[in-house]
């Protein structure tokens, strides 16, 4: 087997690598000339241990991207078995007969770092993290199709080259229609993190009214209108993503007369609507993140609060507030702190029910808090 280059620690972190955390940071190595991005390499401690091997990355904050503790013999081997691994875990927890949008692979959480796969019908659309990954995953196309020809993949696209794909797909989810558009379509236009996450507050949508703010394709909206809520107003400042929705709901054979769609900003939607003395039984909030990188997150608690604050005004008496967020700089603790004292802003209380991140198809190490990103808070306000 040929011996890969060394890169040596700068610091001590043979103990969180043997833990299982998948990234090593520039700042973190010694860096030596002639290593190529996407080659294999060994990470050595000071003391000239090898502690962990992974492909490198000449840019961005990420050097090295760790694949396993022990030599790689043969790298396509290896992401071959973790391609059906994460494969069989898929279809293991997800009916794969009623739901065909799902996320093949969760990067560093299916240890496969670097890469997020998800598959659209008969469509596998992969997002690289750069050249490193981009160069590691050559074969990538190739495996894909053959690991999953049962399901079937006809085709794999790069998400940064998506371009070339034209034309909407329909795709399932829990048994409900969505039309994805892979060229255009922010995340292809349909949350696949969210799922599981939209059939919890279906299941308690019967005979209520719901309110969908950043509803984008209308994807909470559909699943309630399905499970028989009386009433759903979507609400989405980009024009073309509500007309999807409206589509969407044509496409499941759903009422129109008893859905909104307003183009709007979230926030001077919710003024007008508390203006108006209008409440809904249900209240979805599920933001784009507003704290996409650390030093963002001082705007981004005021914007939390303000969210939770006015979301609060408009959920009816012993409603529900199912409110989100995305972004992994925010923990689980401090989002739940953020809605309680949102909500309390408002003059009423946030009793949690439940609190729930992303979908079984996107797994999270223990060790790796980068990866836990969403959070879904789900309670009664009174």
């Amino acid at each position: 087997m040929h011996r890969p280059p060394v890169l040596t620690l700068r610091k001590a972190l043979s103990r969180t690598l043997r833990q299982g955390h998948p990234w090593i940071y520039r700042e973190a190595i010694v860096e030596r000339r002639g290593v190529l991005p996407g080659q294999v390499v060994a990470v050595a401690d000071r003391q000239g241990r090898e502690v962990a091997f992974g492909y490198f990355d000449a840019a961005g904050p990420i050097a090295v991207r760790v694949l396993d503790l022990t030599p790689i013999a043969d790298a396509t081997s290896l992401v071959r078995e973790r391609l059906r691994t994460a494969l069989a875990a898929r279809r293991k927890r997800l009916d794969l007969t009623t739901t065909n949008a799902f996320r093949w692979v969760h990067g560093e959480g299916d240890r496969l770092p670097g890469i997020h796969v998800d598959v659209y019908a008969d469509v596998a659309c992969v997002r690289f993290d750069g050249e490193g990954s981009r160069a590691f995953y050559r074969e990538l196309p190739a495996l894909l199709r053959e690991c999953g020809r049962d399901l079937p993949v006809r085709e794999v696209i790069d998400r940064e080259l998506r371009a070339r794909h034209g034309g909407e797909i329909e795709v399932l989810e829990h048994g409900a229609r969505f039309l994805v558009d892979l060229a255009r379509g922010q995340k292809g236009g349909l949350f696949l993190d969210q799922r599981e996450n939209r059939l919890a507050v279906a299941r308690r949508a019967a005979g209520k009214s719901l309110l969908n703010l950043f509803g984008y394709s209308g994807g909470f909206a559909i699943q309630a209108a399905r499970a028989g809520a009386t009433r759903t107003d979507t609400v989405d400042i980009a024009g073309p993503a509500l007309a999807t929705a409206r589509r969407n709901f044509e496409r499941n054979g759903l009422a129109l007369d008893r859905a909104g769609f307003h183009a709007k900003d979230a926030f001077a939607f919710l003024e007008g609507a508390i203006a108006r003395g209008q409440t809904w039984d249900i209240v979805v909030s599920d933001p784009p993140s507003f704290a996409p990188s650390k030093h963002s997150l001082t705007a981004a608690r005021r914007s939390y609060l303000r969210l939770h604050r006015l979301a609060a005004q408009v959920v009816g008496r012993s409603g529900l507030l199912a409110a989100a967020s995305c972004s992994s700089h925010v923990t689980r603790a401090e989002f739940l702190t953020l809605v309680r004292t949102g909500v309390e802003l408002a003059g009423r209380r946030f009793l949690l029910e439940s609190y729930a991140g992303a979908g079984p198809d996107h797994p999270t190490l223990p060790v790796f808090p980068e990866g836990d990103y969403l959070k879904f808070a789900l309670g009664n306000v009174e």
